[in-house]
């Protein structure tokens, strides 16, 4: 085994451990650089190691990589959006969609959990922010869903799921993140907007379905509540009424670039705003809301950009390594042919989803692999697709799943991580069944971005 190998697997290997010694992500990934900054410089310099490997190539560039990172206008729309998300959390527009939309699904069997799954797809339309989606929904439906008798697991699962929609469905956090880490113009934050959103609003489509269908096959995991109101024109009115704002301010976000009127930076200060007039209309907004609302977005946008800076710190040093010439060669001596090598990267990374979080998998391990699947032919676009439907797996399953974290600690005394666990399951497989459906009909995630530049 080469020299080369050797410290490119020591280096995941030491990352690993020091992970599991539980110091922040952002320190272990920084650590980690400077660790094997040491051994590389050592090796070559004192026991004069066969190795490309020197200081100034390596960690040396790490302070002109962090100002590209802060200096670069893509992730002005992190903060931006994150902000947007947090302030439609404070405005009441969920309580007033969920307060309308169970009188118009309440009497159907599944009524409560469609209710959920529509409202969620909204949300997540909104804000990319899982945490805040995930706790919302698990606040407002579970004690509803509970005392109708709705069977836990299934309660629990779909509010959990529909939660993690958020991190695929434009405007995304996770897909700005994977723009700027890909850097290329065929896969730029527009693009992949414009390609995540018929996948996403499949998987929205396909938990509906599941909604809908096991109650009918298993009437009593959600039985028809009692004393429900028939459909009115009232009602579709108070509905109306309550999606119209939430559908005008994604109308402004999405529209906005899809039509190419705004850059999604541009795009995210216009959802910004627009989520500070909602909560103004709602009478939410004084100063309590918007200073916890900024020092939440403050806190939340130090903990990515933290990871940010640890993970170009390790990026540099492991390519000074020479890790991306040994991925390459690992990938592409695989004997599975092009399709064979991607469903592989798949398959690593769902697996890498059970132990890490989407932000250390997006900045690590996707550019190192992007190349080796243009090298393939294969669209970009398609492919982080794919990468990002693989990735939202990663927050239902565990031990490291947050989603899971979240909606324990908002579910009812009587909902146990058995029922959670039990409850997500389903939906994992929907995912996965979603995720290869992209996979074999790759137009679903490639036909808008090329309808709109061609």
């Amino acid at each position: 085994m080469e020299l080369e190998t050797l410290f490119v697997i020591g280096m995941f290997l030491t990352f690993g451990a020091l992970l599991m010694t539980g110091f922040p992500v952002a320190w272990v990934l920084g650590g980690t650089a400077v660790i094997w900054t040491v051994v590389g410089v050592v090796a070559v310099e004192n026991f004069g190691a066969n190795l490309w490997f020197d200081y100034p190539s390596s960690m040396g560039l790490v302070p002109e990589r962090i100002w590209k990172v802060v200096n670069s206008e893509t992730l002005v729309a992190l903060p931006m959006f994150i902000f947007m998300g947090i302030m439609l959390d404070q405005s009441g527009v969920a309580e007033r969609l969920m307060n309308a939309m169970v009188k118009l699904f309440g009497a159907v069997r599944g009524g409560y959990a469609v209710t959920v799954i529509v409202i969620g797809v909204l949300l997540a339309a909104t804000t990319g922010i899982i945490g805040a989606s995930v706790v919302l929904l698990g606040m407002l439906s579970l004690p509803v869903m509970m005392e109708n008798k709705y069977d836990k697991g299934f309660a629990v699962g779909t509010a959990c799921a529909t939660g993690t929609l958020g991190i695929l469905i434009p405007p995304s956090i996770m897909l700005v993140l994977m723009a700027d880490r890909l850097a290329v113009p065929e896969a730029s934050v527009g693009d992949l907007f414009m390609g995540a959103f018929f996948p996403g609003l499949m998987l929205g489509a396909m938990y509906v379905a599941y909604a809908i269908l096991r109650p009918m096959l298993q009437p009593h995991i959600a039985p028809v509540p009692e004393g429900t109101l028939k459909v009115s024109w009232s009602i579709v009115w108070e509905v109306a009424k309550a999606v119209v704002p939430t559908a005008a301010l994604i109308l402004g976000v999405l529209g906005s670039i899809f039509a190419g009127i705004a850059t999604p930076t541009e795009a995210s200060g216009v959802g910004a705003l627009g989520a500070l007039i909602l909560a103004l209309m709602a009478r939410r907004l004084n100063l309590k809301v918007l200073n916890s609302s900024l020092q939440q977005t403050t806190r939340t946008s130090a903990f990515i950009f933290a990871i940010f800076l640890g993970a170009t710190a390790f990026s540099v040093v492991l390519r000074g390594l020479g890790g991306d010439q040994v991925i390459e060669d690992a990938l592409l001596g695989l004997p599975f042919g092009p399709y064979g090598v991607v469903l592989t990267i798949l398959f690593a990374v769902f697996l890498l989803g059970f132990f890490l979080d989407w932000v250390e998998i997006t900045l690590i391990i996707l550019p190192l692999v992007a190349p080796v699947v243009q090298t393939l032919g294969f669209d970009l676009v398609w492919f982080t697709i794919l990468f990002a439907m693989c990735l939202q797996t990663s927050f239902l399953t565990p031990p490291v799943g947050f989603a899971l974290f979240y909606i324990k600690g908002v579910a009812p005394p009587e909902i146990d991580v058995m029922d959670i666990y039990r409850g997500v399951i389903p939906f994992i497989i929907i995912q996965l069944v979603g995720l290869a459906i992209v996979f074999l009909v790759p137009e679903i995630a490639t036909w808008l971005p090329g309808v709109a530049y061609n």
